[in-house]
């Protein structure tokens, strides 16, 4: 796992619009990477909501949301109109990024093992860096907490 002030690790994937972002691309502003497992499912679309209702506090602050998943660009653009979401959505199909940031794990459910996103937050300072991993990430309420964090910045 991501250590505070280790330089996060820099991808460049495909968002929602269909165009690349290089993560470094962002330094100078705070970066709040979001990992969830599965677009337009109940946690996922939770938390994905709170961070909409709170994005103008984010942007107030001049902090980049960021949410990603494994599903596709299709999948992501169709999560992000259905919901409104007001934020890129990065599509890691390929799951480099998510292996890099040890979010890939292995998972169990009812007895049953296989591979998933542990639902994960990592905040990135104006500098490219580590400030905050917040793990095992339960969706309600999260975004709040994470706004307090990037207020603390």
């Amino acid at each position: 796992m991501l250590t505070p002030g280790e330089l996060a690790p820099d991808f460049t994937l495909p968002t929602d619009s269909g165009e690349e972002l290089t993560l470094s691309s962002l330094r100078g502003r705070p970066v709040v990477l979001f990992f969830y497992p599965k677009d337009d499912t109940s946690g996922c679309t939770v938390e994905a909501c709170e961070f909409r209702d709170l994005f103008p506090r984010f942007d107030g602050s001049k902090a980049v949301i960021l949410g990603m998943s494994p599903d596709s660009v299709k999948s992501h653009q169709k999560f992000k109109a259905k919901y409104e979401l007001p934020y890129a959505l990065v599509a890691d199909t390929e799951k480099v990024a998510l292996q890099a940031y040890g979010v890939w794990k292995e998972k169990s459910m009812y007895g049953k093992k296989y591979m998933g996103v542990e639902r994960t937050t990592v905040l990135i300072d104006a500098d490219g860096r580590v400030a905050q991993v917040f793990e095992k990430v339960k969706p309600a309420g999260h975004a709040e907490a994470v706004m307090a964090a990037v207020a603390a910045l």
